[in-house]
């Protein structure tokens, strides 16, 4: 019985490895090499600095807002110490990206490092530009572990 099993799930791998070659098959290469500049969407690389008053508005917003909905009532006060750690580290085949790092002074008067990438085309429906971020010792689900290190490049 598990011989007739295994035999009926490789033959079914089998089929799928097929399928998903024959597919791909079909389907346009794109060079590697390929410029995000030529793309169907161009990605230029215009974005604000780190430091910008936007940048660090958007981020305070989405920090603020996820703390006093799931948290408690955290709020970012002010940033010093910004620094740009990175602009399109990975080349320019890939989603412009400008990797930054900062202090955040949160309302408990205790300062934390804060690490974000303002990102080109991420935006409300692929528009403009969006921050995404993550606060040493407030990364409560380990979404960047360990301590937002893979929230920079």
């Amino acid at each position: 019985m598990r011989r007739a099993l295994l035999r009926t799930t490789l033959a079914s791998l089998a089929c799928l490895a097929g399928l998903v070659s024959a597919e791909a098959a079909g389907r346009r290469y794109v060079a590697p090499l390929d410029r995000a500049e030529e793309r169907i969407v161009p990605m230029y690389g215009d974005l604000p600095g780190c430091e910008d008053p936007a940048v660090l508005s958007r981020l305070s917003g989405s920090f603020d807002s996820r703390e006093s909905t799931y948290w408690g009532p955290l709020q970012a006060l002010a940033y010093d110490h910004v620094v740009q750690i990175g602009f399109r580290p990975w080349g320019d085949d890939f989603i412009p990206r400008r990797f930054c790092t900062a202090r955040v002074m949160l309302n408990n008067g205790i300062y934390h490092r804060v690490d974000y990438s303002v990102r080109e085309n991420l935006g409300l429906f692929g528009r403009g530009w969006n921050v995404n971020w993550c606060v040493a010792g407030l990364d409560r689900e380990l979404s960047y572990a360990p301590n937002c290190k893979m929230a920079r490049p």
